[in-house]
């Protein structure tokens, strides 16, 4: 589960991690409204207008309705003008930026449409810094990420300078230790007040992602001011899902409007479904045998539209609705039903098709491959039907089948 930024900044500054002063807004009155207080008590006049989805690369973003505006904007009309100027500034803004929809390098080209906005306090920064907590699933422990090139797209930077990256692993038993903390201040070339700064910083990071179950932890930039201090400008969170029932207060900042339709679907169903940019629709029973089929489809040439577990005990109804799910999905061409039921029964999967098409027709062509228990009974429900499907021997002749039906 991922939050937004606001959201996470809170988060960090309930820990005494240090974050700028910053405001929520979901209309322009409430941005406009924010300006003077975050002026009278930071004392900088200059404000930051930050959009709040999903997404990186908000900076570099561009509103389709508003190609001239980005997604985060510095308004400075407080300089001059004070507080009256920055307020009419940031309305202005707000108005353009609610409702539309920002294109980032990470939302595709379909963009996303803003509904909150941050409101934030101006920063006097003298280096911009990039810090990460994530969780190494090859080591089955958190490393602490950090590189001087704050403000860049951290993949670029690996591939392009990964002399610029340092790292640390943290053992979960001790913490991110005091001389870890320091090596990485005097890598990033923090010595004095910065460097204890942001060795206390990255420390109470540290220990705060392992209690909240993060996958994530990723500031972007993280800055050192002119005054010496380090403070998070950024802030994105991504926490485990499977840990959330011992995080209340974290899966109530879920916002639903951020995610996938169909994955909270099948989230709320039982299977377990991921959009992917194919489109071949794959419906099968197991991780294994899912990771199996979209590369085999991706073999013959085609990409899969999604990765669909409907796992050992579907019933039915779970099989219905994913295939329903499937169907309802623009960019589908075809769908490749492969099945090996161990615990899974042929007979409930064939039975779930028929009743999905019966609700929602087939307009694409059908490939299916059915193996294990029950598997006569699947097939002859299957012939009974009438239904326009491919019937295939195995992974390989299905997957092939399929790709070559959507050609």
């Amino acid at each position: 589960m991922k939050i937004h930024e606001y959201q996470a900044k809170a988060l960090m500054a309930a820990r005494g991690i240090p974050v700028p002063l910053g405001v929520m807004a979901t209309t322009a009155d409430e941005a406009a409204t924010a300006v003077a207080p975050l002026i009278r008590d930071s004392g900088n006049p200059v404000v930051v207008v930050k959009s709040q989805i999903h997404a990186g690369g908000r900076g570099k973003g561009r509103f389709v309705e508003h190609p001239d505006l980005g997604g985060v904007s510095v308004v400075t009309d407080g300089i001059a003008g004070g507080p009256e100027a920055a307020e009419a500034a940031v309305r202005s803004m707000a108005e353009r930026m609610l409702g539309s929809t920002l294109v980032t390098i990470q939302t595709g080209p379909e963009g996303k449409q803003v509904n909150r906005l941050y409101v934030e306090q101006g920063i006097d920064i003298d280096r911009e810094l990039y810090l990460s907590v994530l969780l190494d699933r090859s080591i089955g422990r958190n490393i602490v990420m950090a590189s001087t090139a704050g403000g860049m797209e951290i993949e670029k930077v690996a591939e392009e300078q990964p002399e610029l990256i340092f790292c640390e692993v943290v053992d979960p038993a001790f913490g991110l230790l005091e001389f870890q903390a320091d090596r990485l201040a005097l890598a990033l070339g923090l010595a004095g007040d910065a460097g204890v700064a942001f060795s206390g910083f990255v420390r109470t990071l540290t220990a705060a992602a392992a209690e909240w179950d993060t996958d994530l932890v990723e500031i972007n930039p993280l800055v050192v001011t002119k005054q010496g201090s380090v403070m998070a400008l950024d802030g994105k969170m991504a926490f485990d899902d499977n840990a959330l029932f011992r995080h209340p207060d974290i899966a109530a900042m879920r916002d639903l409007s951020e995610e996938d339709a169909a994955e909270l679907e099948a989230k709320e169903t039982g299977l377990s479904y991921i959009t992917l940019d194919g489109t071949i629709g794959c419906l099968v029973n197991g991780a294994g045998l899912a990771m199996a089929t979209m590369d085999t489809i991706k073999h013959f040439g085609a990409e899969p539209a999604n990765f669909l577990d409907v796992g050992g005990g579907a019933t039915e109804e779970q099989v219905t609705t994913a295939f329903q799910i499937i169907t309802r999905d623009p960019n589908v061409k075809g769908i490749f039903v492969n099945i090996f039921g161990g615990i899974m029964r042929c007979d409930v999967i064939a039975t779930g098709i028929v009743e999905a098409v019966k609700r929602v027709g087939l307009a694409v062509p059908l490939v299916v491959r059915l193996e294990g228990t029950n598997v006569e009974i699947g097939k002859q429900i299957l012939r009974d039907s009438g239904l326009a499907l491919v019937a295939a021997d195995d992974m390989k002749d299905g997957a092939e089948k399929i790709v070559e039906l959507t050609k």
